[in-house]
């Protein structure tokens, strides 16, 4: 068993990192490596002939292997971690990931800023487009607490739109999440997340497989988008345009046998495209906990009612079922323009129009309804209702 250093690194990260950044090796030659030579060790000190001999490496590949190998400083990288709070794993140390060990390209080398623990095996993606709807916002929130109500850690890409309300709904659950970024953990992205970002540090972790102060490039995130499908049972996705990254992640989640599930949207909404494609070509269609446990059909039965009750719970703990008709009593008005509202924003001139009420009688059921919790406003006199 691989024990860790003082510092919290895996033991040997210094000749892990220096093979991992030698060019030429990525994830899948990485491992090709490993197994060819049986260590690390001894893969830092083979001959150029010998590098070649190893699956896909010829002469060339295997000259700018052995001619680089010993170029990048792991005590800098090391230091730079440690300065961030970052620990380095690597893909032999006990603590790494077990789901994320079996997809056929696993990071050498994991940074994490927080904590991996034996829970999280029990993990759960949320995904979807940066540009979504108020819909997806509150579904993905829902959806997010629930889960993390009944035991699931949440995995998301701490990504505007669909991906930080999954994050914050975890969060506001009590729950654990992780973040996993598309550049070194130096650095936040996108930088309005900064709060986020720490949260999520001290509920979960957020992780990388890039140097600790690499960007946010795009070409990053296809290989961040497999980490969070490799990380979870299963991936859900919300609020997806046809173009949408959350696709990347179903389609890595369906190489690596990980069940696909979507949350239906508007069918007139653009943001709903990618997630009903999914839906068509044989995605799980899921609008509760229940459903995704069902996805996850071979977690077990026992857990299954133990989430299902918990989630349950939170859902009334939270009132978390969106736009049923409240409790507290309401007036005419206040029922007419209640019944208006939806999980979009609706502007005050079309609550009037719709609702046949005057401008006054209107404004005055909106300040009510805002007093009692059951609507809120947003930019440019828009309202919704509040999940």
């Amino acid at each position: 068993m691989m024990i860790e250093d003082r510092h919290g690194h895996s033991e040997g990260i210094d000749q892990w990192l220096r093979l991992i950044r030698a060019d030429g090796v990525g994830p899948v030659l990485f491992g090709r490596l490993l197994n060819y030579f049986g260590s690390v060790g001894q893969a830092l000190t083979a001959t150029m002939s010998e590098l070649a001999k190893v699956e896909g490496i010829g002469e060339k590949t295997a000259h700018r292997i052995f001619s680089s190998r010993n170029q990048f400083d792991p005590e800098k990288e090391i230091r730079l971690a440690e300065k961030h709070g970052v620990t380095i794993l690597h893909l032999q140390d006990r603590r790494y990931p077990p789901l994320l060990k079996t997809i056929h390209d696993p990071p050498p080398a994991l940074y994490v800023k927080g904590t991996i623990e034996d829970r999280d095996n029990l993990a759960v993606a949320i995904v979807g487009s940066r540009r979504c709807s108020h819909y997806g916002l509150e579904q993905a929130s829902r959806f997010a607490h629930l889960l993390a109500s009944a035991g699931f850690t949440i995995v998301s890409g701490m990504a505007r739109g669909i991906d930080s309300s999954a994050h914050r709904g975890a969060i506001a659950a009590r729950g654990r999440t992780f973040a996993v970024q598309g550049c070194g953990l130096s650095r936040v992205f996108p930088p309005e997340n900064e709060d986020l970002f720490r949260m999520i540090g001290e509920s979960g972790a957020c992780v990388s497989e890039l140097p600790i102060e690499y960007e946010p490039l795009s070409e990053n995130f296809p290989g961040r988008n497999r980490i969070i499908a490799g990380l979870s049972l299963g991936v859900i996705v919300i609020d997806a345009s046809g173009r949408s990254g959350a696709l990347l992640t179903a389609q890595a989640a369906v190489e690596y046998n990980r069940e696909v599930m979507a949350v239906p949207g508007r069918v007139d909404s653009p943001s709903s495209v990618g997630a009903h494609r999914l839906i068509k070509d044989g995605a799980r269609l899921v609008e509760t906990v229940e459903d995704v446990m069902d996805a996850l059909g071979y977690v077990g039965q026992g857990l299954k009612e133990h989430a299902c009750q918990s989630a349950r719970t939170a859902d009334e703990r939270t009132n978390a079922p969106l736009f049923t008709q409240p409790k507290i009593p309401l007036d005419g008005p206040e029922k007419r323009v209640f019944e208006a509202l939806g999980s979009e924003p609706l502007h005050v001139d079309q609550v009037i129009d719709n609702t046949g009420l005057t401008a006054s009688q209107v404004g005055a059921a909106m300040v009510s309804l805002r007093l009692k919790g059951l609507i809120r406003d947003l930019p440019g006199n828009c309202y919704v209702k509040r999940g």
